[in-house]
């Protein structure tokens, strides 16, 4: 499939409805619905749909016996194999003002959410501390962590725990592959990809002195936009989105454009049309970076309200459990193995489903253990949840733990 920028006119209200996860959830339901008439490339089996719930919850209770979930967020991942990372953490920003420490958490949670994409399958990072090897999204969590506490990222050696943007547009492909461990018999899929990626966020943070700052601009100077656009403290998780995909939006490769505004993870489906209506948004990443952020804004006092207006996200592992569950099914066996680009009709309806069936999946765990949409929302399902119910059958289904199909990634997508 072909690679170009797919560009459409419309206005602001265009942009809006486009960045909005209202409209994630919408589009997802629109295919979820072809799904169940019959035309797309899967099939919908919901006689299956209290049976994965009842899988999920099982993981979720043996994951947190006493249910005490924090939301889904890659904090989580820095602790990888039961070794608490976050603990090493705030020991070593316990000399940094509240301030401080905030921006810093901020640079470090973006930076790591933004090398989490598919690693593939050979990749492997060995952790000198615990002298243990991961690999996937958590191996990427402990080797963003440590280059982040070994300064790469900043300008200032005597102060190494922040992300500059000018640290960011110089950045090597040397540097990076050292700190992910690249050799030749340890490749990591899409490095060339999440160079560019830095290399993009970068300009995007030099560009928006109102979000990131005008003297050495940095991600943690979010704080004080944040801080300054809502003096009362109280913010919606919607309005954390937004601020995310205004100030970095124009990181993403193309995929498709409104009046030449970028509108990142977001797709044409040709069965839907030509026009606006035929864009299929996901918001991954700008997703994963927002539910990331609500533990460091809280820490600085904000409240952030309305958490269930997120999504689930279009990912490999809450995507593998509708796959490996049998929730759906490919009707033509042989698209597992055929490599798939992530804007092909496929993957789109892949990822739609999965979205409009983590909502299913989450209201039946929310009953199964007894709880309230509100005491219980879908950050806490995901993070519960589903993520690792897909990574345990995927683990039981292919050696290598991989996800059912195969994508053809550069770093950014998933």
């Amino acid at each position: 499939m072909s690679n170009s920028i797919h560009s459409f006119s419309g206005d602001i209200h265009d942009i809006e409805y486009v960045f909005s996860p209202l409209t994630v959830r919408k589009k997802a339901q629109e295919i979820l619905n072809l799904a169940l008439s019959g035309d797309t490339d899967f099939l919908v089996h919901t006689e299956k749909l209290e049976e994965v719930s009842k899988f999920v919850t099982s993981v979720t209770l043996e994951n947190y016996p006493t249910l005490n979930i924090p939301f889904h967020s890659r904090w989580n991942h820095f602790n990888a194999g039961n070794i608490n990372r976050l603990d090493e953490l705030k020991s070593v920003l316990s000399t940094l003002t509240i301030v401080q420490r905030v921006k810093a958490k901020l640079d470090l949670v973006i930076l790591s959410v933004l090398m989490d994409a598919g690693a593939g399958s050979r990749w492997r990072y060995f952790d000198k501390n615990s002298q243990k090897e991961y690999s996937r999204s958590e191996g990427l969590a402990v080797a963003s962590l440590q280059m982040f506490l070994s300064g790469v990222f900043s300008l200032q050696k005597e102060n190494p725990y922040q992300v500059h943007a000018e640290k960011l547009k110089t950045l090597k492909l040397d540097e990076l592959s050292a700190g992910f461990q690249v050799t030749e018999k340890n490749m990591l899929i899409g490095l060339e990809g999440r160079l560019k990626l830095l290399h993009n966020l970068g300009e995007a943070l030099a560009k928006d002195s109102e979000i990131f700052g005008l003297e050495q601009p940095r991600i943690g100077n979010m704080l004080d936009f944040f801080q300054e656009k809502f003096p009362t403290a109280h913010i919606s998780a919607s309005q954390i989105l937004r601020t995310i995909q205004q100030g970095l939006g124009a990181i993403w490769p193309g995929r498709a454009t409104i009046n030449m505004v970028n509108l990142g993870d977001v797709w044409p489906y040709a069965p839907m049309g030509d026009s606006i209506q035929s864009l299929i948004p996901f918001h991954k990443l700008s997703q994963w970076l927002a539910y990331s952020l609500f533990e460091p804004l809280t820490e600085a006092g904000f409240t952030i309200s309305h958490i269930d207006s997120l999504t689930g996200l279009a990912e490999y592992r809450n995507g593998g459990l509708i796959l490996d569950s049998g929730l759906v099914s490919l009707k033509n066996k042989q698209n597992f193995e055929t490599i798939h680009h992530p804007g092909s009709p496929l993957v789109i309806e892949w990822r739609a489903l999965t979205i409009a069936l983590l909502d299913e999946i989450g209201k039946k765990v929310t009953e199964q253990l007894g709880k309230t949409p509100s005491d219980f929302p879908l950050a806490r399902v995901l993070e519960g949840g589903t993520w690792w119910a897909g990574r345990h059958i995927a683990a039981k289904l292919r050696k290598d733990g991989s996800p059912p199909l195969k994508i053809e990634s550069d770093g950014t997508v998933f």
